[in-house]
């Protein structure tokens, strides 16, 4: 499938008029063509009108219509082969296994959402009938289900070119809502993102769906994105980046005369508590797990584990002397993008002149452009307190160790940790009453919490969450991964004394959908 450079505005493809970026191979430096000229406001409502256009018919597409269109998609983005794993690891410097991976991802992430259309149980039917007899006032018939918001611009992630971008987890999610999505391309992976855009569109096609179901954007600076943002069919936001940049888009949401939600993914550095027993058993084990998951990817998840919290003594240096003999050991790896790299230098630099840290280990030097190497930081838990900068993410294979005098002052640093994703908890059966203890604060702080585990690799299934308080993501209600993801794309409606003919299918008496429902408080099936 060539690549055109183009935007696409439902099945049409238009050149653009703005500044043209081009993706950039990190490796190498050098840039890929082709060219894609940024599209404009004009091209922003185009988009927009075509999936208000679409909205109505769209959201009101059988289970099974909605369904098969996500597989469709799922099934077409596996047809392009070889040619969207080549694309993507010219345009972000990853493995062709992690691509690989990522792409199975995707797809198994379409498939599931197609599951959970098809079940329906989404659709959270309550029924609660008519008592004309009740006194002293009747109750009416009153029949409850969700419906989609409306169209929703996403957009897409630099450290996942297919599985939090352009068919990734926010468009997949919103479509089995039964939102029409508008997407604007990351910069970094235009060529990747444009690949997976024909995908959808032909999924739209095959499909027989109005064109407005999905559109694909580009634009360097802010002005597609805040025309995006801004523009009144749009209901809700997807986004995966920068604290800055998902503020800048709150910001927006909010300035409109009709504020609507932004799911925003931003910021988090997924502390890991190492409590005594644990680890006077297996620091240098503990240590080895640590540098293996602060280092894959060149450190580049949004669950990677920026901060370590343990009490200081003999254990806590064994860890720190081991991790520091990984960390030294550990090769240089090509960053997403000269930016990107660039930014994890300065965060590096801003911890080195930090004087309430110390760094204690350096990985291998670079071979090559945009490599970033992996160190390794330790703090005293007063200076981690008395200094918010320490608290700041560095995007990339970074760690910061902080020793705590005690099990109160482990608390207190947890207590003074912003909002994040993940917290973990390395412990044996021993620290399992400091853990207690711990517990109550780490759940209002983390989305999702471990034990015995590293953050890295979050699973696509039913009960994941992928969210956590601000600054982790904007709304600490929802989560960007997982079945859940479906909820943040949907708003209820209750229907009073309907006549059955003017009732959807899923609130009519017969229940013809053969849907599990709430049925005058209890649970049916």
């Amino acid at each position: 499938m060539p690549l055109t450079g183009k935007l696409l505005i439902g099945q049409t493809p238009v050149a653009g008029t703005r500044q043209a970026l081009r993706a950039i191979n990190p490796a190498s430096g050098q840039a890929l063509e082709p060219a894609y000229q940024g599209g404009t406001g004009e091209h922003v409502a185009q988009a927009c009108a075509l999936a208000w256009a679409a909205f109505d018919v769209y959201r009101e597409t059988t289970l099974e219509q909605r369904a098969g269109f996500l597989e469709a998609i799922a099934a077409h983005i596996e047809a392009l082969g070889d040619a969207l794993i080549e694309r993507a690891v010219a345009e972000t410097g990853l493995p062709t296994a992690r691509i690989q991976g990522e792409r199975g991802r995707t797809c198994t992430q379409l498939r599931a959402f197609a599951r959970v259309v098809q079940a329906g149980e989404w659709l959270d039917v309550r029924v609660d009938p008519a008592l004309p007899e009740r006194q002293p006032l009747p109750r009416p018939d009153l029949r409850q289900r969700h419906i989609a918001l409306g169209p929703v611009a996403v957009f897409g992630a630099s450290n996942f070119p297919l599985a939090f971008s352009v068919a990734g987890g926010d468009t997949a999610s919103a479509l089995a809502a039964g939102c029409p999505v508008v997407v604007k391309a990351h910069g970094a992976h235009p060529g990747t993102s444009e690949l997976v855009g024909q995908a959808v569109a032909n999924a739209v096609q095959q499909c027989g769906l109005p064109e407005g179901v999905f559109s694909l954007l580009y634009g360097s600076g802010r002005e597609v994105g805040i025309a995006l943002v801004s523009d009144p069919r749009i209901k809700a936001v997807g986004f995966t980046g920068s604290r800055s940049g998902g503020l800048a888009l709150c910001q927006a949401a909010q300035a409109r005369p009709e504020p609507v939600p932004v799911y925003a993914e931003m910021s988090s550095i997924n502390p890991v508590f190492l409590f005594g027993a644990a680890l006077q058993a297996r620091a240098e084990a503990m240590a080895q797990g640590f540098i293996g998951s602060l280092t894959q990817g060149a450190g580049q998840f949004c669950t990677n584990p920026g901060l370590v919290i343990a009490k200081q003594g003999p254990d806590l240096q064994r860890f720190i002397q081991a991790a520091s003999q990984h960390v030294s050991q550990a090769a240089a790896q090509t960053m997403l993008t000269p930016g990107i790299f660039a930014a994890y230098q300065a965060g590096i630099g801003a911890l080195a002149e930090n004087g309430g840290a110390s760094q204690v280990a350096s990985g291998l030097a670079a071979e090559g452009v945009n490599q970033g190497q992996a160190h390794l930081f330790v703090a005293e838990a007063e200076a981690f307190l008395a200094d918010p900068t320490l608290q700041a993410e560095v995007f990339g294979a970074t760690s910061l160790v902080v020793a705590c005098a005690s099990d109160q002052q482990m608390r207190e640093v947890a207590d003074h940790l912003e909002g994040q994703l993940t917290a973990t908890l390395q412990l044996d059966d021993a620290d399992i009453d400091s853990a207690r203890a711990l517990l109550p604060t780490l759940e209002r702080k983390a989305g999702r919490i471990l034990v015995n585990g590293w953050p890295t690799g979050v699973e696509v299934c039913d009960a994941m969450v992928h969210g956590g308080p601000f600054p982790a993501t904007s709304d600490a209600r929802s989560t960007s991964v997982g079945t859940a993801a479906i909820q943040r794309f949907l708003r209820p409606v209750c229907y009073q004394d309907f006549p059955d003919a003017l009732l959807p299918e899923a609130l009519q008496h017969t229940n013809p959908l053969q849907l599990r429902r709430l049925l005058d408080g209890k649970r049916e099936g």
